[in-house]
C-alpha cells in the first residue's frame, strides 16, 4: 500500500476543512466538480521540525476535494454515537489516516453469501477416503508411495476405520570370517589340526524372510489406534561351513558344514487402547502376546521379541512415558535365534518397569528409570541345543543346573547437550545365584555396567568415542558373584555389528565346553553357552573397552563408518582360575572396522551394508588362544542387503 507523509494542520486551518465538507450523517448527492483546494505549507504551523521537514515542498499541495471519498447512508452509516463536527473545529491534531484499499479486480467472482452454507448439518459423502480415486489419484498394490489400501493409507473395503498394513521383508547376509577354533580329542578335519585349535577360517549364508500383517481401527494421525492386531512370521534358511569338525555339530561324523532352516512366529499380539486421559490423546493402553521390547536406548540388557503382556502409556503431551511389562521368554531356535514355538516356554521370567521424561535435565534429552527383574527357575530343566551340545546348564565347574533371581536397577539417557551428542547408560544388579558352579554353594550377586557415547557434528561429519565397563568377579571361590551380564542384549554402540568383538563369538576352549567367552551380537565377557538358550552368568571376567569412531555422510544415500576399540578384561581371576593360568594379561587386543551403507533411493526400503573388521589380538588373547596356523590377526568381512516392502 503506498503510504503519503504525514502533513500536520492546526486547528484553524483543520476548521476551515471540515466546514468546506458536507455535514456528517447527511445523504449526500453526487458530489460536484470543485475547484482544488491549495494548501500552502510554508504558513502551516508546524509543532516540532520533523513535520516541518515532511511539509517543506516547492510546490503548494493540491487536495482535489471531488476525488475524496463520499461516505453514504448506503454504504457505511455514521455510527449513532458519533456526534456531527460540522462548523467546529477537533481538539488536538488532526489523525492521519491512510488512503482506504480499493479492490479493483475486473471480472472477479462474488464469494457466496453467508446463507449459502449449511450452518448446522453436513451433506453425507459414501467415502471420503475414495475422492482421489475419481480424481486420478491412486497406485498400484506394489507401490509403497502413494495411496494403498494394503499400506494402510486407506480403509480396508467396507468399512470406514479399519485399516491393513502388509509388510514383507528380504535380509539376505554372506559372512567371511575367522576366530580360534577348538577341535575335539577324538577327531580332526585333516592332519597338522590335532590340537587345541584347527584352521581359523568359516562362513555363514543367511536367507530370512519376513511377511507381517497389523490390522488397526482407528485413524492414527493424531491418536494411538483403538485396538491392534500385529503378526509377523520369519522364514530362515541358513548356511555354514566351517574348517573343522565337530564344531557345527557334536557328532563327530557329521560333515563340516550345515544347512538348516526354520520358521519362527515373530510377532503374535493384541494392542488395546484402553482410554485417553486428555483432549491431547494421552494415553493408557494393553499389549499381550509375541511382542518386541527394548529396556534401554541402546539394546545393553533386554531387547527381544518375547511372550507377554506390557502396559504402557504416556502423559502431558507425550512428555512422560511409561512401561509395565511381564515376559515369560521362549525358546529360541539354535542356528537362526528366531522363537521356536514348537518348544515349551522356558521357566525364565522377566518382570520390567521403566518412565522415560523427555526434556530432562535439558531440552532435546531423554532420561529413563528402569527396574528390571529376572527370576530363572530352570534348575530341573537339562536344555540340548539343536546340534547337539548341552545349554543348560553350561558345561563350566560343577555343570550343576540352578535357580537364580537378579534385579537390575538403571539410568539412561539419550539426545544432546548442547552441541555434543550424547547416550549414556549405567546399571547395578544385585540378587542370589542359588548354585556358584565353583563352590556349589549359593553365592550373592551384585555388578555394575556403565556406557558412554558422546559425539559431536561437523557439518557431514560425525566423531564419536565409546567408553564401557562391565564389572569381573574378582574371587571365584567366594559366595560372592560380582560379575556384570545382561539378559538379552543386543547393543547398537561402538560400531554395533560391524565390530568384530560384538559380531562373532569366541569359543572359550580349555577351560569349558560348548562355552563362549562373549555371545554373537554381543559385547560382554560373560561365558555363556549362549544367549539365546543359555542362562545369565554374575561368574565372569568382565568387560573394559575404548574406542572412537567417525561417520562421513559422503553423499545423501551413502554413509561411511570407521571405528577403532581397545578391548580388555576387567578381571582375569576367574578365567585363570578355569584354564589354571596365572600369568594371563587382561589386554584382548584392537578390534578395527570400516563399514559402507547405502541407500540408492533416500528410504529404508532399499539398504546394502558392507563391513569389515580386523581384529589384532592383544596379549590377554594370545594366552587363551592359538591356531594352528599360528594366526596373528581374525577377520570379520559382513554383506547385507535389505529390501523391505
Amino acid at each position: 500500500m503506498r503510504k503519503f507523509p504525514t502533513i500536520l494542520l492546526n486547528t484553524s486551518l483543520a476548521a476551515a476543512l471540515l466546514a468546506a465538507l458536507p455535514a456528517a450523517g447527511q445523504e449526500q448527492a453526487k458530489p460536484e466538480a470543485r475547484e482544488p483546494m491549495v494548501i500552502d505549507a510554508s504558513n502551516v504551523s508546524t509543532p516540532n521540525a520533523r513535520a516541518a521537514e515532511a511539509l517543506k515542498s516547492p510546490e503548494p499541495m493540491v487536495i482535489d476535494a471531488s476525488k475524496r471519498p463520499v461516505r453514504t447512508a448506503q454504504n457505511e452509516p455514521v455510527p449513532a454515537t458519533q456526534e456531527s463536527t460540522d462548523g467546529r473545529g477537533i481538539p488536538g491534531r488532526l489523525r492521519n489516516y491512510e488512503k482506504p484499499v480499493l479492490q479493483n479486480n475486473q471480472g472477479a467472482v462474488v464469494a457466496p453469501p453467508p446463507e449459502a452454507f449449511p450452518a448446522e448439518s453436513w451433506f453425507p459423502v459414501p467415502d471420503r477416503w475414495r475422492i482421489v480415486d475419481a480424481l486420478g489419484v491412486g497406485g498400484q498394490w506394489w507401490d509403497p508411495y502413494n495411496q494403498n489400501v494394503i499400506k494402510g493409507d486407506r480403509p480396508i473395503l467396507g468399512s470406514d476405520d479399519w485399516f491393513l498394513d502388509l509388510t514383507g521383508v528380504s535380509d539376505s547376509v554372506a559372512e567371511l570370517r575367522s576366530f580360534p577354533t577348538p577341535v575335539s580329542i577324538q577327531t580332526t578335519q585333516r592332519p597338522g589340526s590335532l590340537d587345541v585349535f584347527g584352521q581359523a577360517d568359516s562362513s555363514v549364508y543367511v536367507q530370512t524372510f519376513i511377511a507381517g500383517a497389523d490390522i488397526y481401527k482407528g485413524s492414527t494421525a493424531f491418536k494411538p489406534p483403538e485396538i491392534e492386531f500385529r503378526f509377523a512370521v520369519a522364514m530362515n534358511v541358513n548356511y555354514a561351513m566351517v574348517s573343522e569338525r565337530r564344531v557345527l555339530s557334536v557328532d563327530p561324523g557329521r560333515p563340516s558344514h550345515r544347512l538348516d532352516g526354520l520358521v519362527g512366529l515373530q510377532e503374535a499380539f493384541l494392542d488395546y487402547h484402553i482410554r485417553n486421559v486428555d483432549d491431547r490423546y494421552d494415553f493408557d493402553s494393553i499389549r499381550v502376546g509375541i511382542q518386541p521390547f527394548t529396556s534401554d536406548f541402546r539394546g545393553f540388557l533386554f531387547q527381544d521379541n518375547q511372550l507377554g503382556v506390557r502396559l504402557f502409556g504416556d502423559r502431558d503431551n507425550n512428555r512422560y512415558q511409561y512401561n509395565l511389562g511381564f515376559f515369560a521368554r521362549l525358546e529360541k531356535d539354535t542356528n537362526s535365534g528366531l522363537n521356536d514355538i514348537t518348544q515349551m516356554v522356558r521357566n525364565d521370567y522377566v518382570l520390567v518397569a521403566n518412565g522415560y521424561a523427555q526434556d530432562f535435565p535439558v531440552p532435546g534429552f531423554t532420561s529413563e528409570l528402569t527396574a528390571v527383574y529376572n527370576m530363572d527357575r530352570e534348575a530341573n530343566d537339562i536344555h540340548i541345543d539343536f546340534n547337539g551340545f548341552p545349554s543348560r546348564p553350561a558345561l563350566l565347574g560343577d555343570i550343576r543346573p540352578r535357580d537364580y533371581d537378579a534385579v537390575y536397577l538403571g539410568y539412561s539417557g539419550d539426545g544432546h547437550w548442547g552441541d555434543i551428542n550424547l547416550t549414556v547408560t549405567g546399571y547395578g544388579v544385585v540378587g542370589e545365584d542359588r548354585n556358584n558352579f565353583f563352590t556349589s554353594r549359593p553365592a550373592d550377586i551384585s555388578g555394575y555396567f556403565l556406557a558412554a557415547e558422546p559425539s559431536m557434528d561437523f557439518d557431514w561429519i560425525r566423531v564419536r568415542a565409546s567408553a564401557l565397563y562391565a564389572s569381573g568377579d574378582d574371587n571365584p571361590y567366594d559366595d560372592h558373584e560380582g560379575g556384570f551380564d545382561a539378559i538379552f542384549e543386543n547393543p547398537q554402540f561402538a560400531g554395533s555389528d560391524t565390530s568384530y568383538w560384538i559380531r562373532q563369538s569366541i569359543p572359550f576352549a580349555g577351560g569349558g565346553r560348548a562355552v563362549f567367552l562373549n555371545s554373537r551380537n554381543g559385547i560382554l565377557n560373560d561365558l555363556r553357552s549362549s544367549k539365546e538358550e543359555g542362562q545369565s552368568n554374575f561368574n565372569n571376567p568382565g568387560t573394559v573397552l575404548l574406542g572412537g569412531g567417525v561417520d562421513f555422510d559422503v553423499l545423501p544415500e551413502l554413509r561411511a563408518a570407521v571405528n577403532v576399540n581397545h578391548l580388555w578384561f576387567a578381571d582375569t581371576t576367574l578365567v585363570s582360575a578355569l584354564r589354571q593360568e596365572n600369568t594371563i594379561s587382561q589386554d584382548l587386543g584392537w578390534d578395527t572396522s570400516l563399514a559402507l551403507t547405502y541407500r540408492p533411493w533416500l528410504t529404508q526400503n532399499i539398504v546394502f551394508r558392507a563391513s569389515g573388521a580386523v581384529l589384532s589380538p592383544g596379549p590377554g588373547f594370545g594366552d587363551l588362544f592359538t591356531n594352528s596356523s599360528q594366526d596373528g590377526q581374525y577377520y570379520s568381512m559382513l554383506f547385507n542387503a535389505i529390501l523391505t516392502f
